[in-house]
């Protein structure tokens, strides 16, 4: 089966939300689902929950905070906020939840909302191959990028190379 054109795929927007709660509280992915899933129906019924199609991507809770990212199509960012503030407690524990903001990728909104920082990146000399050449390093994990004589970019790790 053939994927759809890029103009006929769905459009998403990622709502990024803060979850916060009594540092005991039990909550997991499933339980935050199902009651994004209940208050949806509730507050716009069968035929607006279908439309916004609410769904967790993305979720982590622990000691009491978290966070979460949510999907909905594009235009209905509006019933989905509705929606997760009808939300105000998850397996018995109340929950306070605020929405940080609106993305259209997951990449932006966990950067931008959730203080998942970029990775820095930096240009460096390398010798790889026996040549000296150059190279995007990351900082952190040790990965980089080395540029080879045609122009293309080949991934190595601290490894693969030297400082030069």
């Amino acid at each position: 089966m053939k994927h759809l054109p890029k103009h006929l795929r769905p459009r998403w927007r990622y709502l990024a939300v803060a979850i916060e709660s009594w540092p005991d509280a039990d909550i997991d992915r499933r339980a935050f689902q199902r009651e994004l899933w209940y208050a949806g129906q509730n507050l716009l019924g069968d035929p607006g929950s279908a439309a916004a199609d609410l769904t967790v991507v993305r979720f982590a809770f622990g000691d009491g905070t978290g966070h979460a990212l949510v999907k909905v199509r594009r235009g209905e960012t509006e019933p989905a906020r509705a929606a997760l503030a009808c939300i105000d407690g998850i397996n018995g524990s109340p929950v306070g939840i605020r929405v940080c903001g609106i993305s259209g990728t997951i990449r932006a909104a966990e950067e931008n909302y959730l203080g998942r920082g970029r990775q820095d990146l930096e240009e460096r000399n390398v010798v790889f191959g026996n040549e000296e050449r150059v190279a995007v390093v990351r900082d952190g994990d040790g990965s980089a990028d080395v540029r080879l004589a045609d122009e293309s970019f080949t991934g190595a790790t601290d490894l693969d190379y030297d400082l030069a």
